[in-house]
């Protein structure tokens, strides 16, 4: 392709700037105007009684989105982001507007990382530091550790209700900073430790593993920004997914609630103090 003269490069680069410009202020416009139809959705999915996500209607939104993008030679990868993000964003709309929102233990709003962070958080290794401690423990003592962890979590009978369409699959979670990993199959009578290598695998570090469980912070948001990663079988990680955001958090243990929220604005607020004085790690 013949490119103008140097004087006149700058004039075009100006020009496609500005229509740059132009585009991104339609695109702010058009997602605060999904935004307040995903907000209306919302309201009229609760007045009918039917649940706030839908999961064959998200799968036709991505479908869709992906067939256009490759008409437009797009990625569709890069559509699947897109909405990924957009979808989020509706799932939070939504929840803001409805009364079913869980409550919080602690104010989020004002958690203990914003602002200058406290000295004493500077002084905390991150998790990566943790790891060549945490991976000389038994993997016995590992794994049942994990399992008294996470079991307690799927116990009460309203989760159960929801897990059902993840019965006797096996799914894999690994805390990539600390070199830790786990396999479980959910069972009729409660979560087991698998034998066999997991079907689908979510990975992530520590804290944001952490801000996933405590509803700090919905999937959808984590993995677009891929501080989650998804392995193996797509559709059942997918499911897992959509069911992670229609799990009861109020039938929680109120302690368990406690200490995943607290040790999540722990971890984080640690690891934003490290990233502040210590840029270069």
């Amino acid at each position: 392709m013949l490119m103008p003269p140097r004087p006149l490069s700058r004039l075009v680069l100006t020009a496609t700037r500005g229509g740059i410009d132009r585009i991104d202020d339609g695109m702010v416009r058009l997602f605060a105007h999904r935004q307040r139809l995903a907000g209306l959705a919302g309201t009229l999915k609760r007045r009918a009684g039917l649940p706030q996500h839908d999961a064959g209607r998200e799968a036709s939104v991505q479908q869709r989105a992906q067939q256009l993008a490759q008409r437009c030679g797009m990625p569709s990868d890069s559509a699947a982001r897109l909405m990924a993000l957009l979808i989020a964003e509706a799932h939070r709309r939504q929840r803001g507007g409805s009364s079913s929102t869980p409550p919080a233990v602690f104010d989020m709003h004002n958690p203990p990382e914003s602002g200058q962070p406290s000295s004493l958080w500077r002084l905390l290794p991150p998790p990566r530091r943790w790891q060549p401690l945490a991976t000389r423990l038994p993997l016995p003592l590992r794994q049942a550790l994990g399992l008294r962890l996470l079991a307690p979590a799927v116990a009460p009978p309203q989760v159960m209700r929801v897990l059902q369409p993840v019965l006797r699959r096996r799914l894999g979670i690994r805390i990539d900073d600390l070199g830790l990993d786990w396999v479980f199959e959910l069972h009729e009578d409660g979560l087991h430790l698998a034998r066999q290598p997991a079907e689908a695998t979510v990975s992530g570090s520590l804290t944001d593993l952490l801000l996933l469980a405590s509803r700090q912070q919905d999937a959808d948001t984590l993995f677009f920004q891929r501080k989650l990663t998804l392995t193996g079988d797509t559709e059942l990680g997918l499911t897992l997914r959509n069911l992670l955001d229609r799990l009861p958090w109020e039938a929680l243990p109120l302690g368990q609630r406690i200490v995943l929220q607290r040790s999540a604005v722990f971890a984080r607020s640690a690891r934003d103090a490290y990233r502040v004085t210590r840029p270069a790690a």
